[in-house]
């Protein structure tokens, strides 16, 4: 069962809609512990000194900030409380924008919007306007004595907070590289335009976030599993090495129309197994069938 992590209300005009919010994230990272090889005892971090290295106790421990190269500045709690925002338990609503005028890269960590009792109108009518008009509400909301920007989107019944990053918060893309002029300066062919094209209708698929797996957590999981269940003596196994393969002229032109074939093989032999489970899941409910 999730766990709130937030209570208070929307501040939609005059409007006030108390709600809950709930992480919609679930955190799969797997942790690691540093341990002693030679005793699998745990290795703690240290605090140490740069300077005497010697251990410092907590007491003696201070935050301090670096505005020039070995110049700190010593902040204490007061310091920190003096520059607090005020710790509302209000999602202020300030504007209503295009959901597509928010370019993807602004947002960083969703949570479900939940109404509290008596509350459903106002989410309702909240939710619904916003479907209507095509807008997303954004909003300045303070979580555990931090500041954030905020959309408020509808999504089917729900309302998400997206939490949003700060313009500050982004590398500027004028700070990189990145390939400019035209279609002819880089040597792109109308053909390999209608190739690729071709490539990317045969890849095209509605979009299902279930059928994408970490496919290394779970292999790293499965290697965990069978190490335990040895008592930790099963070698690993050897990655072969790969072989340094001389440098070649790519064959754009080639590469995309081999390609195209792989994928429609691929599409080819996905529906035949999509078939093949159908049909194995018929047969199944048709033998429960006649055991009943």
């Amino acid at each position: 069962m999730a766990r709130p992590i937030w209570k208070g209300s929307i501040s939609f005009g005059l409007v006030n809609i108390p709600i809950t919010l709930y992480s919609a994230e679930k955190k799969k990272d797997l942790s690691f512990k540093l341990l002693d090889k030679r005793t699998r005892s745990q290795v703690h971090y240290e605090r140490v000194s740069e300077e005497t290295k010697q251990e410092v106790p907590w007491d003696n421990i201070v935050k301090g900030y670096e505005y020039s190269p070995g110049n700190y500045v010593v902040l204490t709690e007061e310091d920190f409380k003096k520059a607090a925002v005020e710790a509302t338990q209000t999602i202020a609503i300030t504007d209503f924008v295009d959901l597509a005028s928010i370019e993807y890269i602004y947002f960083s960590k969703p949570y479900y919007v939940v109404p509290g009792k008596r509350a459903e109108k106002g989410y309702v009518l909240l939710r619904e306007i916003m479907k209507r008009t095509g807008k997303v509400a954004i909003a300045q909301v303070v979580i555990r004595s931090r500041q954030y920007l905020a959309a408020l989107v509808p999504q089917d019944n729900a309302l998400v907070l997206e939490i949003l990053r700060y313009h500050h918060e982004l590398r500027e893309p004028s700070e990189l590289s990145f390939p400019a002029g035209s279609l002819e300066e880089h040597k792109v062919s109308d053909r390999e335009l209608e190739i690729a094209e071709m490539l990317v209708n045969s890849m095209t698929s509605e979009w299902n976030p279930q059928k994408y797996h970490d496919e290394y957590r779970d292999a790293l999981m499965d290697w965990i599993e069978k190490k335990a269940q040895a008592g930790g003596a099963m070698p690993p196994e050897e990655i072969p090495v790969a072989r340094k393969e001389p440098a070649k002229v790519i064959d754009m032109m080639d590469l995309l129309k081999q390609s195209v074939e792989q994928a429609a093989k691929q599409r080819g032999e996905g529906r035949v197994r999509s078939r093949e489970r159908e049909d194995r899941s018929r047969k199944a409910g048709s033998k429960k069938a006649v055991g009943e």
